[in-house]
């Protein structure tokens, strides 16, 4: 009866840890939202001669924004500088289209997106609304394509891989919890490490 009761406790405890844990995570994410630009490119379809349009698409932007994004030293100044760019955006990406021999339309805006929890590199994002640059091919059935512009993450170094330099800018940018949040998923392991340990005490 007693290990019933201090399980029992030890679950409500164990619900409120969590559910704290949740909340935090919500606002973290939030917080970090407000710090990062992100990019996002969707296919037509996922049939594999869309999926290689959008990689193609993607290459045609990426080189284009690289040159005037190097001089942004904030979000403001890369939303500006994006916000300013979408009828040539739409132009470049149209381009590719049209040589690759397709007659899709081509949609560019800067917007706010949902978006999964997702990972780049080293970091993983946690799900959530985020502003963004959203290249729509066709339809946009297909499978996406994702990355952080800024921080920078998509242009530096070896194009669409995070070197050391990308990763200096993302942690320069974001508080030390915050950027804790994105190179390890803390919460996540607090969570499995409650939940393991009340498995012990109900065995």
């Amino acid at each position: 009866m007693m290990k019933r009761y201090i399980a029992g406790a030890l679950a409500a405890a164990a619900g409120c840890v969590m559910l704290l844990s949740t909340i935090h995570t919500e606002i973290l994410q939030q917080k970090i939202a407000g710090k990062i630009l992100r990019f996002h490119v969707l296919a037509n379809s996922d049939s594999g001669q869309d999926q290689a349009l959008k990689l193609k698409v993607r290459d045609a932007v990426g080189s284009f924004l690289a040159e005037p994004l190097a001089q942004a030293d904030s979000m403001a100044d890369s939303e500006r500088i994006v916000e300013e760019q979408i009828p040539e955006i739409e132009r470049v990406a149209g381009q590719v289209v049209a040589e690759e021999g397709y007659a899709y339309r081509v949609d560019a805006s800067l917007e706010q997106c949902a978006f999964p929890e997702k990972s780049y590199g080293a970091y993983t994002f946690p799900a959530g609304e985020y502003q963004a640059l959203r290249v729509v091919i066709g339809e946009g059935k297909g499978h996406n394509w994702w990355c952080v512009m800024y921080p920078n993450l998509c242009f530096s170094g070896s194009m669409y891989e995070v070197d050391e330099q990308s990763g200096e800018k993302l942690q320069a940018e974001l508080t030390g919890e915050e950027y804790a949040a994105v190179i390890r998923s803390g919460d996540y392991q607090v969570q499995f490490g409650i939940l393991k340990f009340l498995n012990r005490v109900l065995e």
